[in-house]
């Protein structure tokens, strides 16, 4: 774009950042709050619709609840993952975000509206720190060079600051001494300048940790090779919804603390408002299993641990796994159990069965495998958080085609001045729209002779028995139309062609197919 003629309707404010257009963030700016909301959720609902208003869905019905906005709207961030560089070619060093549209110039973003005042002196020192001292930042193409990230984490609950520069070891080819320990002697030094600045009148956190990451991968990401400890601790402490929280330097957390909290209270409120958890809202929650997948520091996981018997969270991250136990221990609670691995085969060593599930994936969503997984386990509620919602959108197509409903979703904005937004999902599993007893006597029937040899309530008691699964008349004559075994022409067929009708999942149908072969039916 390469300029303005005429800005859109909803444009009714000016920037009031200095980087905007420069930088490739916030692009909102120029919409007040009320519009970002209006525009976000309008964009969201159409995502949605184009799915869920499709013919077949099952969930045109679905109820939508609009958008949630975040308690603040400036300084919001409690993490930022800053870049060195140069401003241009050949330029001075700088540190911040990169330009708009490029991969190589970086702009210092000191005075940015979505982090704190403590942050940018922290940024101007390090900026003014590095180029005194001529350091050299790491070139993405010819691979030379130290200072690659500058990693700044803030408590919101008490100001406690986690500061990482992250580098690659290329120290002394540079001239810059290294001591035994692997620590440069500048780095030393530089970490002493960051404690003086904070004991200043005008900074108002405290710095908890300085830390120095090892990073010496050719792609442009922040890896740890190594993680070495200049000052203080590797953690810092945050309070969300009442629990405490500590984070580690790699470990994933939300990124808008205030906006986690409007988040994870809906979340809550929608598990608790499906069947499963009633019993558990009125302190009748032994047996209850909830499963949280993708459960980074295992927040979800606690938030709902007082109100179940279990809570199993899984994370691929093995450093948010253990941040996640120690939080556990930290708050006192002892009915959660964390694994280390990916969704899709981790999922396969828990031999609980969940009564329901809270899924949290990154933005590309969820793996088509491991969402077949997840739906096999045919739980009565589904609670899907998601940061992207074109992926969003493509997880519930597949989802509401086997065997559930959305009974309702909404938005949470925790990126005020951003395009990003957070949408919550409420799925049910589909039932049968009505049940009609009807009592027949046996001599009535004309039976086959297969059907002859065990009756719907023997295949139900043998599959409980033996495999611990309930299934339904209706997922039993699905499975013996499939097998070949004659079934009333019009029994458990939908009433009509509009009608929602669920399908028996895998697990259950290999169940009931060992019941008829064990009653020699098949």
């Amino acid at each position: 774009m390469l300029c303005v003629l005429e800005p859109a309707p909803m444009e009714d404010m000016q920037p009031v950042c200095p980087y905007f257009g420069e930088c490739g963030g916030c692009t909102y700016q120029t919409m007040s709050y009320k519009n970002q909301l209006a525009f976000k959720e309008r964009l969201v609902k159409q995502i949605l619709d184009k799915v869920l208003l499709k013919e077949g869905s099952g969930s045109a019905d679905y109820v939508w609840e609009g958008i949630c906005a975040s308690p603040v709207t400036e300084g919001y961030r409690n993490k930022m993952e800053f870049t060195f560089g140069d401003a241009y070619k050949g330029g001075p060093l700088a540190l911040g975000l990169h330009k708009k549209g490029s991969f190589h110039d970086i702009l210092t973003v000191s005075g940015c509206k979505i982090i704190g005042a403590d942050w940018s002196k922290i940024l101007d020192y390090t900026v003014a720190f590095f180029s005194d001292k001529k350091v050299p930042y790491f070139h993405r193409m010819s691979h030379e060079g130290i200072l690659r990230n500058l990693v700044i984490r803030q408590s919101k609950a008490n100001g406690q600051f986690l500061i990482n520069i992250v580098a690659a070891t290329q120290w002394e080819k540079f001239g810059f001494s290294v001591a035994a320990d692997g620590v440069p002697a500048i780095l030393t030094e530089y970490a002493k300048g960051l404690l003086t600045l904070a004991q200043k009148d005008d900074f108002e956190g405290t710095i908890q940790g300085i830390l120095y990451t090892e990073n010496d991968t050719l792609g442009d990401v922040v890896q740890c090779d190594r993680l070495l400890c200049l000052y203080g601790t590797d953690s810092i402490v945050e309070e969300v919804m009442g629990l405490s929280f500590r984070i580690s330097p790699f470990s994933f957390f939300q990124t808008n603390t205030l906006g986690c909290e409007v988040l994870y209270t809906k979340a809550r409120e929608y598990i608790m408002s499906g069947t499963v958890m009633k019993d558990a809202a009125k302190g009748q929650s032994a047996g209850k299993v909830v499963f949280d997948l993708y459960s980074g520091t295992g927040t979800i996981a606690q938030m709902m641990a007082p109100a179940a018997g279990k809570v199993i969270g899984i994370e691929i991250v093995e450093e948010a796994v253990f941040a996640a136990k120690e939080n556990a221990r930290l708050n006192g609670l002892n009915n959660c159990d964390f694994i280390a691995g990916d969704v899709l085969k981790a999922i396969d060593l828990v031999t609980d069965k969940p009564d329901v599930i809270i899924v949290d994936p990154p933005r590309d969503g969820i793996h088509p495998k491991a969402l077949e997984k997840i739906l096999n386990f045919g739980v009565d509620q589904i609670v899907y958080i998601s940061c992207k919602p074109t992926s969003l959108a493509r997880d519930l197509e597949f989802i509401t085609t086997h065997g559930y409903h959305v009974d309702k979703a909404c938005c949470v904005d925790q990126f005020p001045c951003t395009q990003h937004v957070e949408t919550v999902v409420l799925l049910s599993q589909q039932k049968p729209d009505d049940v009609i007893e009807v009592e027949i006597e046996l001599d009535e029937l004309d039976l086959t002779s297969a059907e002859s040899k065990a009756t719907y309530k023997e295949i139900q008691e043998y599959v409980l028995k033996v495999h611990g699964l309930k299934v339904s008349n209706l997922y039993i004559s699905q499975v013996k139309r499939k097998c070949g075994i004659e079934v009333g022409e019009n029994y458990n067929l939908p009433k009509s062609e509009n009608s929602r009708q669920p399908q028996c999942p895998a697990e259950k149908e290999k169940a009931i197919r060992d019941a008829l072969e064990h009653f020699g039916m098949v």
